[in-house]
């Protein structure tokens, strides 16, 4: 494998919080981030790094966002950048987020693809999703509308 090829080992995604303990609260505390590593410069230089299981980036087209934003938010437009975490119990999960200063933006809805998806507004001015699978992948995989780039150009 060559330099070019060899594949990313860690997607880390940065967020700069005003309001860092509530922010680190939120994610480590209530969401259930494990925390990693955190540095402490000196003075009020602060930064924490929370794993999150696997990661994946989703790269959706505008009419796609759109169509997510309308499905699991009622329309509200997400930012250009939204961090999802997949959980056991979005019910639950959505609950204790409010709780902990998250703000509901869409409350937990099945959608097309079967998951149970909410949306919140956390602090650091982060929009999240949180999903729960209802169904296996390969299961999902079989639905209407579900197919790779490949399959797709295949079909052209």
């Amino acid at each position: 494998m060559t330099d070019a090829t060899e594949p990313v080992r860690q997607l880390r995604v940065v967020v700069e919080a005003s309001d860092y303990d509530a922010a680190v609260a939120f994610f480590r505390d209530t969401l259930g981030l494990p925390e990693a590593l955190a540095f402490a410069e000196g003075g009020d230089e602060r930064v924490v790094i929370l794993e999150a299981g696997r990661a994946t980036l989703e790269i959706a087209n505008p009419v796609h966002k759109r169509a997510i934003d309308r499905i699991e938010a009622n329309g509200s437009e997400s930012p250009h950048i939204r961090l999802a975490f997949e959980v056991s119990d979005t019910e639950g999960v959505t609950r204790r987020l409010e709780a902990a200063g998250g703000r509901i933006v869409g409350e937990p809805v099945v959608t097309p693809w079967q998951s149970l998806n909410s949306r919140l507004d956390a602090p650091g001015g982060v929009q999240v999703t949180i999903f729960q699978e209802l169904l296996e992948s390969g299961e999902r995989a079989v639905l209407g509308g579900f197919a790779t780039d490949d399959e797709r150009g295949a079909e052209a």
